[in-house]
């Protein structure tokens, strides 16, 4: 077995970085009928890669880098002429498609986790130091003077046009884009006649059929590491067929400043770094850009509230939980349905 582990770049460096999930991809050899097809690139500040299998081999990497790019133009903060960002900016922009299915998907996520998932918190992850400038602009009465702009309900759409209650208030996607890419990868690939692929953007991961000989897609969970510089080790394998995989995480995303650990996820309710025990969360779903938003909002949550909301609202979504104990011993938690199916690598 080869397990490939790409160096990683965080696509996230507003709201989330996620923590990067390792693509085990078993080598095997397929039927003459089918040639395996691989290749990686950069997009979004990270890497990616596709690999599917089909009877002629035909290299589609020209195609997606051109998807992706485009994509870009939509929901990317770091393309100054992006339409988020003339979003932000108060111009009267007609959103296309794509901004709108990103909208739709996460004004659905808010409301079902009460606005613990929320992309209007841009303002308070720039504020804590986690946007572009990469420097805390917190003072006194920052957060006091935020939260006011912070809140799902303070957006909406008409006649594909974002209306706010306030000019002030500001979109980010970045908790729910990179896995919304994914899907988009994926219907291309679908659109062509390929049924047996995974695509990886940053981690975010969907895998579609199977490889050759029957065998399923594997996606590794790491470890949590000590500090950002840690080596990557994995913890459990996650076999999938038609599944989504996303991951969040705070032990590699985050700053110290006077011997305080200030994580990159931000509470929407509270306007500061979530301060709870929860390391980290892999949630495996149907669509990678639900997995993507499911696992910034269970981050939020936290293990106990996490679980009962699977259990409550969304009993076809799986997820891995890793946590630190009292005894600051690392432990785990996952959902009944990934208990059946994962194995646990120690």
């Amino acid at each position: 077995k080869q397990i490939a582990m790409p160096v990683f770049q965080p696509f996230r460096q507003s709201v989330l970085c996620l923590l990067l999930p390792v693509i085990i991809m078993a080598g095997c050899t397929g039927p003459d009928t089918l040639e395996r097809t691989y290749f990686s690139g950069e997009v979004q500040g990270t890497y990616y890669t596709v690999t599917y299998y089909s009877p002629d081999g035909r290299n589609f990497q020209d195609a997606i880098d051109s998807l992706l790019k485009e994509f870009d133009q939509t929901a990317s903060l770091w393309v100054d002429s992006s339409m988020i960002n003339r979003v932000n900016n108060n111009e009267d922009v007609i959103v296309n498609d794509d901004f709108l299915e990103l909208f739709r998907i996460s004004q659905e996520v808010s409301e079902m986790t009460d606005g613990c998932f929320d992309i209007t918190v841009g303002p308070l992850v720039k504020a804590w130091g986690f946007g572009p400038e990469k420097e805390p602009q917190i003072g006194r009465g920052t957060v006091d003077s935020l939260l006011p702009l912070v809140g799902f309900r303070k957006i909406l759409i008409r006649n594909n046009r974002i209306i706010k209650t306030d000019p002030r208030v500001k979109l980010d996607f970045n908790a729910v884009a990179q896995g919304y890419s994914v899907d988009l990868v994926a219907g291309f690939l679908e659109s062509k006649g390929i049924e047996n692929y995974l695509v990886d953007i940053g981690g975010e991961v969907y895998g579609h059929g199977e490889k050759p000989g029957n065998k399923q897609w594997k996606v590794g969970i790491e470890k949590p590491a000590e500090d950002q510089s840690s080596d990557r080790e994995i913890t459990a394998e996650i076999p999938i067929t038609n599944l989504a995989v996303a991951t969040s995480g705070n032990y590699r995303k985050y700053y110290e400043k006077e011997g305080v650990r200030y994580s990159h996820t931000i509470d929407p309710h509270t306007g500061s770094p979530i301060r709870h025990s929860l390391l980290s969360v892999t949630v495996v779903a149907a669509s990678c850009a639900y997995a993507d938003a499911y696992a910034t909002a269970f981050m939020v949550m936290g293990v106990d509230s996490a679980l009962l909301f699977i259990e409550r609202k969304q009993p076809g979504v799986e997820a891995y939980f890793i946590y630190s104990g009292k005894d600051g011993v690392y432990k785990i938690l996952m959902t009944e349905g990934l208990k059946k199916s994962m194995k646990e690598i120690r």
